[in-house]
């Protein structure tokens, strides 16, 4: 039997592009779609009207976290893998003397620091019923304290920082119950988190995304006596591990 995705953030750029290539290797998709008028995601899911499912979901809002959940529950039995794409990075601000939009900045804490978290609350009973039990998180190095040399986007690099350290969290509670954990920097790509479509990337989404997945599916080394699965790192797109 197929294997099932939710994958949040999917109507374009890495999140499409790693729904792309899930389906590729034969897996079913539930696509987190949050711009209905987006067309490439409809597309897609008319070309894969049975292994891609689209559901309506905006991360930032419990009731719409929810109710997806819901509508994943009514069509699938369990959910294998949560990838937690979903995030913004709006207007920032090159100096803390600039004045300072604190609703902008709690909006994208809502969604990148928050959002997964509720995600992985709605998704949980599903998940229990896995082998798998698979949970992957799109990062940055921005949320890295040790290495990231950032002097502005204040918003985004605390929403990074604390979305890193709320994957702790979960790690500490679900590993023990059999969860493994995929935190993750897929490179400085070309994508829409601001809103446009940024050309300044060194990476296309669909060759950010190629890549993400392989991290994602791929098991970590184990032998009779370590699992590295045991312990959580953050990797990037070439497989170096970020310090925290």
């Amino acid at each position: 039997m197929n294997k099932t995705a939710v994958v949040t953030g999917a109507d374009r750029g890495l999140g499409l592009g790693m729904t792309k290539r899930l389906l590729e290797q034969g897996w079913n998709v539930f696509a987190g779609s949050y711009m209905a008028d987006w067309p490439e995601l409809q597309q897609l899911a008319q070309a894969e009207p049975e292994r891609l499912r689209l559901i309506t979901l905006d991360v930032s809002n419990d009731e719409s976290v929810q109710e997806a959940g819901r509508v994943i529950s009514d069509q699938a039995g369990q959910v294998d893998l949560l990838i937690n794409n979903a995030g913004i990075s709006t207007r920032q601000f090159s100096s803390i003397h600039e004045l300072q939009d604190d609703e902008e900045v709690l909006r994208i804490f809502n969604v990148n620091a928050v959002g997964p978290m509720r995600m992985v609350q709605a998704l949980l009973p599903l998940m229990e019923r896995s082998e798998w039990k698979r949970l992957c998180f799109v990062s940055s190095e921005a949320g890295s304290l040790a290495r990231s040399h950032r002097d502005n986007w204040y918003g985004y690099c605390m929403s990074k920082t604390a979305l890193n350290r709320g994957v702790q969290c979960l790690f500490d509670e679900f590993r023990p119950m059999g969860y493994t954990f995929r935190l993750y920097h897929p490179g400085w790509v070309k994508s829409y988190m601001s809103g446009q479509l940024s050309t300044e990337g060194e990476l296309d989404a669909d060759d950010a995304a190629r890549m993400a997945v392989s991290y994602f599916l791929r098991n970590r080394y184990q032998d009779q006596e370590t699992s590295e699965e045991d312990r959580l790192v953050m990797r990037d797109w070439l497989g170096r591990e970020w310090p925290w």
